[in-house]
Parts: structure tokens; sequence; C-alpha cells
């Protein structure tokens, strides 16, 4: 199952009292499939996955994969410890999950053989395609990652790195490997605010992207989408000068903000999405204002392309 395009990391709504807000979550659900992605990939990072116990983590998989109703696969976060990890890993199978991205093992650190060992104790309890994640503690070298082809049930590397050189050298030693598998096998650029990178990562042929702006501005997201797989440079270049380069200078402020000020966007968009979980801290108010402000200007400046147009 190799995915091509823009992908949907939805999050977690949570009410005040700190119970998840299904209601809320099944509306979010809802208006990140129109916005057309080519996957949702929903309790991962940006969905708090650490946060949830077992019961949230089984009833946030099921009502997406009930309310995506088979229009666009659902992949689910599992993670933690390698027992953990299978645990999740079969409660997104019973939910109706499409596939698995497998986050980092928790806390501990090992070498790149190491980690597809754990890859690999995870995959062999589970018949869901799974995408493993790269970052942190979770890194690959190139004869780790040509390892993984050996995994059958792993179907392609996201990288939250953000090396490219290094993810080069990844995608081409399995391409070149001459497996059976190499030419199917998945690269998803995965870094905060992808777009900031696409460019970069489509010229060593990593295709597709995780769009966090998708889940508060999805117009803005899709509108770059469109300029990077149309090549109009010019689009992008507006794009990221009156949007993208100044939330991502906000998001930088403060740890964590890659969840909090996505959120924060959510709710700007009318949607009920609550706080985050700790140890997480939620968007003070000023900086809510200036995203806000950062927002209207990206809808300007894309109003004025169309204009143009």
């Amino acid at each position: 199952m190799r995915l091509q395009g823009l992908l949907s990391f939805p999050l977690t709504p949570f009410t005040e009292d700190g119970k998840v807000n299904l209601t809320a979550f099944a509306e979010h659900i809802e208006q990140q499939v129109a916005a057309g992605p080519s996957g949702l990939f929903v309790a991962c990072g940006t969905g708090e996955f650490t946060s949830l116990s077992m019961q949230e983590y089984r009833d946030v998989v099921g009502t997406a994969v009930r309310v995506a109703a088979g229009r666009v696969p659902v992949f689910a976060g599992t993670g933690g410890g390698p027992q953990l990890a299978r645990d999740f890993a079969a409660a997104a199978a019973e939910a109706g999950a499409d596939g698995l991205l497998l986050l980092p093992p928790y806390l501990v650190r090992s070498t790149p053989a190491g980690f597809v060992e754990h890859v690999r104790f995870v995959a062999e309890a589970t018949d869901l395609p799974i995408t493993v994640y790269q970052r942190a503690n979770a890194v690959l070298d190139p004869a780790a990652a040509v390892a993984l082809l050996d995994v059958p049930r792993v179907v392609g590397i996201k990288d939250g790195k953000g090396d490219v050189s290094a993810m080069l050298r990844l995608v081409t030693a399995i391409r070149a490997s001459g497996h059976p598998r190499a030419a199917e096998f998945g690269f998803l650029n995965g870094l905060p605010t992808a777009e900031l990178s696409v460019q970069a990562y489509r010229s060593i042929g990593v295709d597709s992207y995780s769009s966090a702006v998708l889940c508060f501005a999805p117009d803005i997201a899709t509108a770059f989408y469109r300029a990077v797989t149309s090549g109009d440079t010019a689009t992008m270049q507006t794009l990221l000068a009156a949007f993208y380069l100044p939330f991502v200078a906000l998001r930088d402020l403060v740890p964590g903000y890659a969840v909090s000020l996505v959120k924060a966007g959510a709710r700007l968009a009318g949607l009920d999405m609550g706080p985050v979980r700790p140890p997480l801290v939620d968007a003070t108010p000023a900086h809510v204002a200036n995203l806000a402000e950062i927002i209207d200007a990206g809808r300007a400046a894309l109003q004025g392309l169309k204009q143009a147009a």
C-alpha cells in the first residue's frame, strides 16, 4: 500500500474536563476527508497518541474508520514499548484500520539494527501494513533500511529526522537493492510543516508529505499541494512568504507547538477541539491572536493569486 500525495494527520479533540470528544472528532474527520488527502493517520503525533488510553484509542480509530467509510484509507499510530506497540496494533486492527504508523520505541535508544528488530517484533503480531516512523531515537542507516524489505508487513518509511542527505542514502539503498519489493516501497516526508521541505524531498524521490496545516486551513494546504504537483513555483513562494514561514516562526517559539498551535488553529476554524493534554501546553492568547493574523495573511495571499490568475 504505497501512498502518494497529501496526507492528513487529524487532531484528537478533548472536552474541558479531559475526555475525548468523539462528536467533534467525527466532524473533524469528515472535513479532512472532504479536503481530499490520500490517507488519514489518526492517533499519531498530532493526534496525541501518547496521551490516549487503550479504550480512547479504540474509540478514536473506530470513529475515524466509520466516518471515512472507505473513502480514504485510515492508518493508526502505534508505539511505546514493543509489547505495548503490539497491543495497540491489535486494537487498531479490531477497530478496522487499514494500516499502522509505528512510532519510535519508548525511551530506549539502540542501533539501527536493533531498531529493525523492534519493527520486526511488532510486525510479527499484525496483518496490517506498517509505515515506520524515523525520528528521535528511531534512526535507520542504509543497511537497516534495506533490511526492512525483508519484513513483509513494512511498506514504507516516514522521515521526521530532516536530514535530506541521509534520507537520500536510504531511498537510494532501497531502490537500488534489487529486492522484489524495492520499487513499491513508500517514503513519506513527515517533518513538522513539511511544506518547507517538500521541494527538497521530492527531488530525492519522496513524493508524499504530511500537512498539519490541512487540519485548520485546508484551503491553504491544498492550494500549496496543487502548486507543488503542477510546478507552480510562484504560488509556492507566495504562500511560503505570506503564511508558512511566519507560521513556522511562531510554532518554533514553544516546544510542543507543533501540536498545540495546530489545535489552536482548528479552534479558530470553529471546531470544538478543547485543550491539549499534558505535558503539552496550550498556545497563549497572544500567540493565538498572532496565528489568526497569519491565517488571514495566508488567505489574503491566496485570494490575490486567484485574482491574478
